[in-house]
């Protein structure tokens, strides 16, 4: 029990330690400013009470020799005058300190949490633990670590006033500041417990704080508006986010009844304890060996030492809760990729199309019990367009995940002209492939910009846009636009709105910007009517000139422009051959191809 006790202690002053350091790293100077101010701060109550009791004494013995207008009364008076004042500034220079400090610690967490948001691979967001982890890091954690500092600043500077007061207090006997310091210790003890309780609570309910959010999202979002009102989901949605929210509301409401209770029972305590060292010091001035500044010291170093404990036991509290938190924070911080990267990474190959190769592979999505991928093997020749055609659930979409090395697979290797691609530079494999993912991200900025993100990089002129955005067909809707590749597409900052098939031409443009060997095409058409289908078909194989080119779809009349196609079923291929190949050997894609030409004929 010594022993865990003692682990608990380490670790949780190993926190302080990380939390302190992470403050110290981003906000240096205004951290070293910050303390200068705290333990002047800190001295001036202390100062206050001693000049008060002089001011009392001589108030008391004067008043025969000339009462107010007697010169050793209006000297500490005066000085009680400057520190007031003193006092009021130093708080206020130490909150615009504190503010440019927490604005830089936290623009630091920020981009730790981004960087290594980023810097995870793709099976970290397959984890519903992970979303909890990451949310705490965001939401939780974000403010902890300068919540720590500002805890650890009150306790020195609170520290450092009740040390004072208590020089003070055993200037008359040594007992007075045990007597003080004994009636707090019983909410130092809620404080404790209330800390971990309110910390287990929290970390019990952050899926549902998370699950309230998302019911929240789900009633306030443009995406899901048709469908609210269509379907009538409203209420629904209404009444599960205020469930949760009432359970959450209740635990929140118990917790704080709890720490009320016990607050109180430790209030009376506090009080007795004052209570006590007034009725010692009364005492002593009925019996003549004290003064009255005397009895006024003791009220106030009493009044305020026991606020300075309740004040240092807050502090403590936050400091526990802060590591708590911390912990969180820095485990998300200290998680590492599972795609392991070579200390010396071969060189890409040095040629304009790849060939690629899956060799027997096998692959299982984390958290899944169903293969992806069993046994898979296939080619994709250098400088051809190869089409894999097949029902939802395939494994077509794992294929794009695996080449561009989100995952690895279990079994099996993925080669580049020969090279395993475990043993590429992750960064250098990438920019070798260019990806038309079949939900891509609508961002939120100029159509010129949404384009551009294909190739950051090489800060393409509009040039280059306007090429690639004619390629994927988007010119004519962007420029159908009121101030055409100007224009803000997307509701979230007051922009243009495109239809579903326009977001996916703004997307392919972004995907022929990034001129990369490989070319991937996860449903290329599916979101387009068949006349913009038939216009992007016709220049299809221009665009693909040159490149290894992995096109995905469902449409045949797309695969059908492909040099070979291959059919997909339960994670293998079943059929491959060209278009004629495959419907004259009237398996599983022919019979597919029926189906769909009955289907556009009845269209």
């Amino acid at each position: 029990m010594i022993e865990r006790s003692r682990r608990e202690l380490r670790q949780k002053a190993s926190m302080v330690r990380k939390g302190l350091g992470l403050v110290w790293r981003s906000a240096r100077g205004w951290t070293l400013a910050w303390t200068i101010l705290l333990v002047a701060q800190g001295a001036i109550p202390a100062l206050q009470i001693q000049l008060t009791r002089t001011v009392v004494n001589r108030l008391s013995g004067v008043f025969m020799e000339g009462g107010w207008r007697h010169p050793a009364i209006w000297m500490p008076i005066g000085l009680i005058a400057v520190l007031w004042i003193a006092g009021q500034l130093l708080s206020s220079l130490s909150g615009w300190v504190r503010l440019a400090q927490a604005e830089r610690v936290q623009d630091h967490v920020y981009s730790l949490i981004h960087r290594q948001a980023l810097n995870l691979d793709l099976a970290f967001f397959e984890n519903p633990e992970s979303y909890d982890l990451l949310h705490r890091a965001r939401v939780d954690a974000i403010s902890q670590p300068l919540a720590l500092l500002e805890s650890l600043g009150s306790l020195v500077q609170n520290g450092l006033t009740l040390i004072l007061v208590a020089i003070l207090l055993a200037a008359y006997t040594p007992w007075l500041p045990v007597l003080l310091i004994a009636s707090a210790l019983p909410g130092l003890w809620i404080v404790g417990k209330h800390v971990l309780r309110e910390h287990r609570w929290r970390a019990a309910n952050t899926s549902q704080v998370r699950r309230a959010s998302y019911f929240d999202w789900m009633l306030t979002d443009r995406g899901s508006a048709a469908e609210m009102r269509l379907f009538d989901l409203g209420p629904h949605h209404r009444e599960s986010f205020q469930k949760i929210r009432q359970r959450l509301r209740e635990g929140r409401m118990n917790l704080a009844l709890a720490e009320l209770k016990a607050e109180l029972a430790a209030g009376l305590l506090s009080f007795s304890g004052g209570f006590l060292g007034m009725g010692w010091m009364l005492l002593r001035l009925w019996k003549g060996l004290a003064r009255l500044g005397d009895l006024v010291l003791c009220y106030q170093a009493f009044q305020q030492g026991q606020r300075l404990l309740r004040t240092l036991m807050e502090s403590a509290g936050q400091i526990y809760r802060s590591t708590l938190f911390l912990e969180n924070l820095f485990h998300f911080l200290a998680l590492r990729s599972s795609l392991p990267e070579r200390s010396d990474p071969l060189p890409v190959p040095d040629s304009r199309g790849h060939e690629i190769r899956f060799e027997q592979l096998a692959f299982t999505y984390p958290g899944s019990e169903r293969r992806a991928l069993s046994d898979f093997s296939l080619t994709l020749p250098a400088r051809t367009v190869t089409a894999i055609v097949g029902h939802n659930g395939a494994g077509k979409s794992t294929l794009v995940k695996l080449l561009c090395r989100f995952y690895d697979p279990q079994q099996g290797t993925i080669r580049m002209d020969g090279i395993d691609l475990k043993h590429l530079a992750l960064a250098d494999l990438r920019r070798q492939i260019t990806v038309l993912f079949q939900e891509p991200v609508h961002y939120h900025t100029t159509a010129a910009e949404n384009i551009a993100m294909g190739d950051l990089a090489s800060a393409p002129d509009l040039a280059r846009i306007r090429t690639a955005s004619a390629s994927a067909g988007a010119d004519g809707p962007i420029e159908r636009l009121e101030h055409g590749y100007d224009t803000v597409l997307g509701r979230w900052f007051g922009g243009a709105e495109l239809s579903v098939g326009e977001w996916q031409r703004v997307a392919l443009a972004r995907a022929f910007l990034r001129d990369a060997a490989l070319l991937v095409l996860d449903e290329p058409t599916s979101a387009m009517d068949s006349w913009a289908e038939i216009e992007w078909l016709r220049r299809f194989r221009v665009l693909t000139e040159g490149h290894t080119t992995l096109m995905i779809t469902h449409r045949f009349t797309t695969a059908m422009h492909a040099d070979r196609i291959h059919v997909m079923d339960c994670g293998r291929i079943i059929e491959s051959g060209s278009h004629e190949e495959l419907l004259a050997a009237g398996g599983h894609y022919a019979q597919s191809w029926k189906a769909q030409m009955r289907e556009i004929s009845h269209a």
